[in-house]
């Protein structure tokens, strides 16, 4: 068998770089924002009552909820936003987690989970087969104008966290930094 021309090898090697790019764990951020909103009047801001979101029952949680307030507190500084008691605008932040199952497809062939149905289909059916557990977190940050008590700019995204808290932290100011690159206000 000879092997491929040179011009068929370039695009097959571009199409698999191009794969590999796309292959992230991290999902597209999703960002909102109210229309009409100049958001260089805003000077300070504050993160809503900690006893209101119910920080406590997150510390030593793994959730990474103060990994994200650091992300946050960050993204904001940068951009020239100052933290105070009575601010400008609120910040309310949330994670959730939950634990996910990675899957493959079944093979009636090769697989013990295959199943014979009757009853005038008669068929094989292979289920999907379990391969892995993972975690998964959305985070989601609500910017509130304080005075008119309204909401005015939303980030949102998923990931699948790592087990490392390290790496996991990492991950959760990457998805924050993406998600502030499409705020209106541009770093100073």
């Amino acid at each position: 068998m000879r092997p491929a021309p040179t011009y068929l090898k370039m695009p097959l090697l571009a199409l698999a770089l191009g794969l590999a790019a796309c292959s992230t764990n991290e999902r597209l951020a999703q960002v909102d924002q109210k229309t009409g909103i100049n958001f260089a009047n805003y000077k300070t801001y504050g993160f809503m009552d900690a006893v209101a979101r119910n920080d406590s029952a997150f510390q030593n949680s793994g959730t990474g909820i103060f990994d994200l307030k650091l992300a946050v507190t960050r993204e904001m500084e940068r951009r020239g936003y100052r933290q105070a008691a009575q601010p400008d605008l609120w910040v309310n932040i949330g994670m959730v987690s939950q634990q996910r199952t990675q899957t493959r497809p079944g093979d009636f062939r090769t697989d013990a989970a295959a199943r014979y149905i009757g009853q005038r289909n008669y068929h094989w059916d292979a289920r999907d087969v379990p391969v892995g557990q993972y975690q998964e977190g959305t985070a989601t940050i609500e910017l509130v104008d304080a005075a008119r008590k309204e909401l005015v700019w939303q980030g949102t995204t998923t990931s699948i966290l790592s087990k490392s808290a390290a790496r996991s932290a990492k991950q959760i100011d990457k998805a924050v930094a993406t998600m502030f690159e499409k705020f209106p206000v541009v770093p100073r």
